[in-house]
């Protein structure tokens, strides 16, 4: 993501963004709230003159519109975001108008911000720096990739040795050499994970392939593959070596402490109601809120005032296990910096 910050007052103005990435419309997905004023080039419908001969023509032409949000939707299959809401600056004002952000597509959103949205931008801005990360996990037979997102990881592909006549070797090498051509594309990090003995066999034939992607991957060693390798992967802080501040390495490890003082009564609160009590009493260090809850404006009102005694706010992707976990604890946890009552 790209952000060039208006002058603000009182953390209320002007900030201009450019999404690079399907992770970035994610972020503006949390970015953007209804109420918010958004400024585009986009296309509308307009009125053509025409000559007496030939009928009226209406055709879409790009004009600068200012609409003031209703809904903000995200697609993860359609790669867009559509915000939609009424025209109050340009032509056809007082219509609706749904502007379609892309990748590579510039949007300017005036608002009030919060402590937690410039952090999500920074966070953001920083990503843009790297190539996105990939996780290949591989066992006998069977790898898949993986692309991290933000909003968690994306299967890409799923790769099976043949079942045709052969020798072992054979069969093998052969799954080898399939798998190293999806890799050939792959320009970013690279973690190869599985368990066993698979992995290593792998990454020496690759090198003595001169895979490039070998020659600058890291191999981590997992209980499982699939889905359930990636989260190990995560676990063991492998993608903090790549990318320090990694949000969901960190997710995973703050959810692993939350659950691990719920099991030992320790210093912790979850549910909206715990929470409450707890940002009352001042003693609240860090809030991890499901991002599912952003919008609801009691959640809003808490975090407002944990920010006010300088806690700490990490907002927790749905789309991802941990995240998951702590919708199943009412959307809202809390690290204490001493145990209540």
């Amino acid at each position: 993501m790209k952000a060039d910050f208006g002058e603000l007052r009182d953390n209320t103005g002007e900030i201009r963004l450019l999404p690079e990435s399907i992770d970035d419309l994610w972020h503006l997905q949390h970015l953007i709230a209804p109420g918010d004023m958004v400024f585009a080039t986009t296309f509308r419908s307009v009125e053509t003159a025409t000559d007496k001969i030939r009928p009226e023509k209406i055709e879409k032409r790009p004009v600068r519109l200012g609409i003031r949000a209703e809904k903000v939707e995200f697609s993860e299959h359609g790669v867009r975001l559509r915000i939609t809401g009424i025209i109050e600056h340009g032509i056809d004002a007082g219509a609706y108008h749904t502007i379609n952000v892309e990748t590579g597509y510039e949007i300017s959103v005036i608002r009030q911000w919060r402590p937690v949205d410039f952090e999500r931008i920074d966070r953001a801005v920083k990503a843009s720096v790297y190539g996105v990360i990939h996780i290949l996990t591989i066992e006998e037979g069977e790898a898949e990739l993986f692309r991290l997102r933000q909003y968690g990881p994306e299967s890409v592909i799923t790769l099976t040795a043949g079942s045709g006549k052969g020798s072992e070797s054979e069969t093998r090498t052969g799954f080898f050499d399939t798998v190293l051509k999806i890799l050939a594309d792959i320009s970013g990090p690279l973690v190869i994970a599985g368990p066993g003995f698979i992995k290593d066999d792998f990454i020496r034939y690759a090198k003595n392939k001169n895979s490039a992607s070998a020659e600058r991957a890291i191999v981590v060693e997992t209980r499982r593959i699939g889905r359930g390798a990636v989260q190990d992967v995560i676990g063991t802080g492998t993608l903090e070596k790549i990318i320090g501040d990694l949000q969901l390495s960190r997710e995973v490890k703050l959810m692993d402490d939350v659950l691990l003082r719920i099991s030992q009564e320790g210093a912790v609160a979850y549910g909206k109601k715990q929470v409450g009590n707890a940002i009352e009493y001042g003693a609240v260090d860090e809030i991890l809120l499901a991002d599912s809850l952003l919008r609801d404006q009691s959640i809003v009102c808490l975090i407002e005032s944990a920010e006010k005694m300088k806690a700490k706010i990490i907002v927790l992707s749905t789309e991802f296990e941990p995240g998951e976990r702590l919708e199943a604890l009412g959307g809202i946890a809390a690290l204490l910096r001493y145990k209540l009552g």
